[in-house]
């Protein structure tokens, strides 16, 4: 019995040691991933971009189709260099789409310091909750459906608000946004602690998006709450 106990105790090392570096390269990767983000944000400061602002309905259309493209390209490809490729002109075109909601922040007198805010709220967001799932290594699998409903309402909402354009409602949907990202937070990294994520670029991805939303719905909610206009 004793060599079997042997090859099971080296099957759980391989598995833990596969673990540790899916998550090791997740936080390498999401830390290069801020380069081309900011880089595209930048870009679009200087060059005041805009995105077809004039139909609010089909912009977001658009963007969500581009969005779901680079998605898409990116899980084909995930297993190749490509994928890498992919996911940093992702993350290029969403600091490009970053940029409007920052050139709204600095029409504000205080729209620098609130954009430190949302940048310093995100980080310590994240690093509490990954360092929970990390640390404790609770399986948080189970959140998974109550959080892909959150993320369908929060969309169902946002088409919503683009015709009705109530404050109110805008105001509700980036706090709960909040919420459901930090969650999503919380539930990718469990799955690459607990095996259910195996592949970095995916986790990559997955917490890439989940950090994003979570930053400008925090920049919302302090634009709305405590913007000062010149």
């Amino acid at each position: 019995m004793q060599p079997q106990f042997q090859m099971t105790g080296q099957a759980t090392r391989e598995v833990s040691v596969q673990q540790n570096r899916v998550l090791r390269n997740t936080f390498m990767m999401l830390a290069l991933t801020m380069v081309p983000t900011v880089l595209g944000a930048l870009a679009g400061i200087q060059m005041q971009f805009t995105f077809m602002s004039g139909s609010p309905m089909m912009s977001f259309l658009l963007f969500l189709g581009i969005a779901f493209g680079f998605m898409w390209g990116i899980e084909r490809t995930k297993n190749s260099g490509m994928g890498v490729v992919l996911l940093l002109g992702f993350t290029f075109f969403m600091g490009l789409m970053l940029s409007r909601i920052l050139q709204v922040a600095l029409g504000f007198s205080n729209g620098g310091p609130l954009i430190a805010m949302a940048a310093g709220g995100t980080g310590a967001i994240f690093f509490s909750l990954a360092a929970v799932a990390t640390i404790t290594k609770k399986d948080f699998s189970f959140m998974g459906r109550f959080l892909f409903i959150g993320m369908i309402v929060i969309l169902l909402a946002i088409v919503a608000n683009i015709f009705l354009e109530i404050p109110a409602l805008s105001l509700t949907i980036s706090a709960v946004a909040v919420l459901v990202f930090s969650a999503y937070i919380l539930y990718d990294i469990s799955r690459i602690v607990n095996g259910g994520e195996t592949n970095y670029i995916s986790a990559t991805l997955s917490v890439y998006l989940s950090i994003y939303n979570v930053f400008v719905s925090l920049l919302n909610l302090l634009l709305m709450l405590s913007g000062e206009r010149d």
